[in-house]
């Protein structure tokens, strides 16, 4: 395991057990998300690195009983928390790297990614490890609950032209990745891009 994924698992293994109660109001920005996609009934998702499953009951209400619904996420405390919040029950629960994902070429229908795009170790062959499992013309969905600039505020720091969610940025990242940028929206209390796989 690379340093950086011990950062990253160091990081939310730390903050797992109060993650929900410290971003309590983020719930209906996830459900918008998730609508967003334009999901339908039968659908076979991934929410790619779920935490502690927030978008999972979104998800699975989209897709349906008949539907597949996986939260894949590195660190074992996270999945404990969202078993705990009863979010295994929308989906099923996978310790898995995103980079490197126990899945099949071209399973999926549909990948949501929130806070995802900002702890990648190689975002641009990452992403093509998400566009791998993903049918061609299916969807992915990087989001986080509010938007590039109030997220910067939050954490102490300043909008730079190198910030890799910029729209300027991230739509070529996306191209060289097997994605195509489809739409993209960056307000104070919500960002979305989505993509299709080529």
């Amino acid at each position: 395991m690379s340093d950086d994924h011990t950062h990253v698992q160091d990081f939310f293994t730390a903050r797992a057990a109060d993650w929900d109660s410290r971003f309590p109001d983020d719930g209906p920005a996830y459900a918008a998300g998730v609508s967003d996609m334009g999901l339908g009934v039968g659908d076979r998702v991934l929410d790619a690195g779920c935490g502690t499953g927030r978008a999972l009951p979104s998800l699975r209400a989209a897709v349906g009983s008949a539907g597949t619904v996986i939260g894949a996420d590195l660190t074992p405390a996270m999945l404990q928390a969202a078993a705990r919040a009863g979010r295994d029950q929308d989906g099923a629960l996978l310790l898995a790297d995103v980079t490197a994902l126990p899945l099949r070429s071209e399973c999926l229908d549909a990948v949501f990614a929130a806070g995802l795009v900002a702890h990648l170790p190689e975002p641009g062959e990452n992403l093509r490890e998400l566009a791998r499992v993903v049918r061609p013309g299916g969807t992915l969905a990087l989001f986080h609950p509010i938007g590039r600039a109030a997220l910067a505020a939050r954490q102490g720091r300043q909008l730079t032209p190198g910030d890799l969610r910029a729209e300027a940025n991230l739509g070529p990242l996306l191209a060289r990745s097997g994605w195509r940028m489809t739409s993209y929206v960056d307000e104070p209390g919500y960002f979305l891009a989505l993509a299709l796989r080529e």
